[in-house]
């Protein structure tokens, strides 16, 4: 029977092997494709991949097994359980109102507000102030209430002076901007990586430290070329994919449209 083949880990010494491990190989079932197997390998060719011992593996699986994510059966072998969801893809689709439609069916809570000096890796997008203003959100699953990104926006103090803290609790900060401040926006640029959780994310999304997550910053530019919002968001790894969708227009008789899709493991908006 085929078996699923999970993604390759170089393990940092200086943190528990079987907390790697399990994160790794949790990474690699929720990232799945539809059609890959659902049988694991054996405890031996499992620990043989990781490069570590056949205790530290069976820890680790142990832990996912206390997840939910797998099943193991004596003499069978051990299944990822086919309910392990995958999360909810989220898409870039070049246009703002498909943004600001990317955060319906979450409630939010505005976790807090004020001025900040400008972080110096934001410091390029911010070249002719020292300071501005940051809102801090939480994004949590309109049905179950289990909390699925939180974002810190850093917004030019001229903009922030006119939003309404009541509005973010119902709008992205893009629909903000642009339909109660009145900012005219050309364009937003997208950077997407995988990190781990640091306390204050484990914190908030409810993960365990240094789990995998998704982050995400976006730059909102105005019609005149100017960063107006930076944006950085941190998704669990769970619950979100990155989908980005390219539309090409070609001109014939009658006017065509190509969508191609590209779907990666890691798990984003733009807010």
């Amino acid at each position: 029977m085929t078996t699923f083949a999970p993604d390759s880990l170089a393990l940092n010494r200086k943190l528990p092997l079987w907390y790697q491990v399990s994160q790794s190989l949790r990474a690699s079932i929720l990232g799945r494709r539809p059609h890959d197997p659902l049988r694991l390998p054996t405890e031996d060719a499992l620990a043989e991949h990781y490069g570590v011992s056949v205790l530290t593996m069976r820890q680790a699986l142990k832990e996912l097994e206390a997840e939910g994510l797998i099943s193991r059966h004596r003499r069978r072998g051990t299944f990822i359980e086919p309910s392990a969801r995958r999360g909810s893809p989220v898409r870039l689709l070049g246009s703002v109102d498909t943004i600001v439609a990317q955060q319906s069916g979450e409630r939010t809570a505005v976790l807090g507000h004020g001025p900040v000096p400008v972080p110096a890796d934001l410091a390029e997008y911010f070249p002719d102030i020292d300071e501005a203003v940051a809102y801090r959100r939480l994004r949590c699953d309109e049905e179950s209430g289990e909390p699925t990104n939180w974002a810190e926006n850093l917004v030019r103090p001229e903009l922030a002076e006119r939003i309404d803290l009541a509005d973010l609790a119902r709008w992205p900060m893009t629909k903000v901007l642009r339909d109660a401040v009145g900012v005219r926006i050309s364009r937003i640029t997208d950077t997407v990586e995988a990190r781990l959780a640091d306390p204050e994310t484990a914190r908030l999304l409810q993960v365990p430290l240094l789990s995998p997550i998704l982050h995400y910053t976006g730059v909102t530019y105005d019609e005149t070329g100017r960063a107006v919002d930076v944006a950085r968001i941190r998704y669990r790894g769970d619950r979100f994919s990155f989908t980005v969708t390219l539309e090409t227009e070609t001109e014939t008789e009658t006017e065509t449209e190509t969508e191609t899709e590209t779907e990666t493991e890691t798990e984003t908006e733009a807010d």
